[in-house]
């Protein structure tokens, strides 16, 4: 403030009062507001056309020697002295120009002078926003060139130190457009010059400044702050767009099974996600899993079997709630792991009973398969006969074996075999089962008629014609 006073003061002196004598006895001056107390306004005695000393005589003075005016006239020299501050615009408010009207009262004789007293503007006033702050909204998907109304700054000044520019803080997004016009008030308008993103910046601040004509010039500012509002402008993203997950084959129902997770930046329902299944392969497999629709939790809602299905693969889409809706995608393939919940299976493809007991040693008594559903080592099978004799197995491909003879037959000494086909697989624990067969063993002519003893001894009795055999 200080500075502007030395301002005034220098102003004071170069405007110093210029009067001049206008018809009808009225007299002109003009000074600058702030001018200091003291300050000669102009030489009003002589100007009135009195003599040295005269002013004093006849006591030339103000008739309201006045508050309102600020001056006064000095007695000894007859001058019109500054005697308190001057601001014109408590005088005469945007008003120009402040001209301010005295009456000079002259005694002895009577006589009244009218007095003009003009009161110049000097830049003793900043530009003043209506707050220091303004919030503004704007939608995030604003049109390129959109415009939006500021209210400007006031100068309580008139003149050149009242006419004031704006500039914007630097922006990217934003810039400024001033309309003047004769006719109306000039317009100010921020005018958007780059798209905004609520997601990469919510919320812009600015700082908008006004500056008057004057020398120098003077300042105000009011900041900007410009929030965007949200559009549903993102879509939901997986931080995922595969998620592998194993699961063994004797999982329970209720079974956790993997959690998928999506994100929307937008806010409220725009960035409000849900979850759905959008379809799966094998297609039965919309009633093995379960989705939670708002946590993305999948549960296994049936049984899977290593034997039906290996792999599933289920499409998910998450979903916003924005009008339109946006929506994101993901897959979840679910291996299954099998674990050993199958035994092996035996099945007799052809017997060829009964065994003739004169068989030769590899003649092939019956076709066998033998599987198991599990995979790896649970699938691997290994067969055997019990007991070991007379039979034994033979391997023909993967899965077929061939029961053959192993040993010459006899039938008068065994008649018939209950065989037992074995298989183990390599699960652990391991699985068994076994398949029974029956083999008799049929008659060749292979044995003589035998006498029970080499040599027979009779002894014959002759007893009166009648014969008799003894021993």
């Amino acid at each position: 403030m200080g500075e502007r006073w030395c301002a005034a003061v220098l102003r004071v002196l170069v405007l110093q009062a210029l009067a001049w004598a206008l018809a009808g006895g009225q007299v002109r001056y003009s000074v600058a507001e702030e001018a200091k107390a003291g300050t000669v306004v102009g030489r009003l005695a002589q100007d009135l056309g009195l003599e040295a000393g005269e002013a004093e005589a006849r006591r030339l003075r103000l008739v309201a020697p006045g508050r309102r005016a600020s001056v006064e006239v000095s007695g000894a020299s007859g001058a019109l002295l500054v005697s308190s501050r001057l601001d014109r615009e408590e005088l005469c408010g945007k008003s120009a120009p402040c001209a301010l009207r005295l009456e000079v009262l002259l005694e002895r004789p009577l006589r009244v002078f009218h007095v003009q007293l003009e009161v110049t503007d000097i830049n003793d006033n900043a530009p003043v926003f209506p707050a220091a702050r303004k919030n503004l909204s704007i939608a995030e998907l604003s049109v390129l060139g959109s415009r939006f109304p500021l209210e400007g700054a006031s100068d309580a000044d008139i003149g050149a130190n009242a006419q004031l520019s704006y500039t914007l803080s630097p922006s990217e997004h934003f810039s400024l457009d001033l309309e003047r016009s004769e006719e109306y008030r000039e317009s100010l308008f921020l005018v958007l010059t780059k798209s905004l993103d609520r997601e990469t910046i919510p919320v812009h601040r600015l700082v908008l400044t006004a500056s008057d004509g004057g020398r120098p010039s003077l300042t105000g500012t009011m900041e900007l702050v410009i929030s965007v509002e949200d559009a549903n402008d993102n879509a939901p993203q997986f931080n995922q767009t595969v998620y592998k997950v194993q699961l063994p084959e004797n999982a329970t129902e209720g079974t956790f099974v993997a959690r998928v997770n999506a994100t929307d930046p937008d806010l409220g329902s725009n960035g409000e996600v849900t979850f759905s299944v959008s379809n799966t392969f094998p297609e039965k497999g919309i009633n093995i899993f379960l989705l939670n629709a708002k946590t993305g939790e999948i549960h296994l809602a049936g049984i899977v079997d290593y034997e039906e299905a290996r792999l599933y693969e289920i499409q998910i889409e998450a979903r916003d709630k924005g009008m339109p809706p946006l929506s994101g995608h993901c897959k979840v393939v679910l291996e299954v792991l099998d674990v050993n919940d199958n035994a092996p299976e035996v099945w007799v493809t052809s017997l060829s009973v009964p065994v003739a007991e004169d068989a030769s040693v590899g003649t092939v008594v019956a076709l066998l398969s033998v599987s198991d559903r599990d995979s790896g080592e649970n699938g691997r099978v290994r067969c055997w006969v019990w007991p070991a004799s007379p039979f034994g197995l033979e391997a023909t491909f993967a899965g077929s074996y061939s029961l053959v003879l192993r040993e010459a037959l006899d039938r008068e000494r065994v008649s018939e075999y209950e065989v037992e086909v074995r298989a183990e697989d390599g699960g652990a624990p391991a699985l068994r089962a076994s398949r029974g067969l029956r083999v008799p063993v049929s008659d060749v002519n292979d044995n003589a008629p035998a006498f029970a003893q080499a040599v027979y001894t009779r002894v014959l009795f002759f007893l009166c014609g009648i014969s008799t055999r003894v021993g």
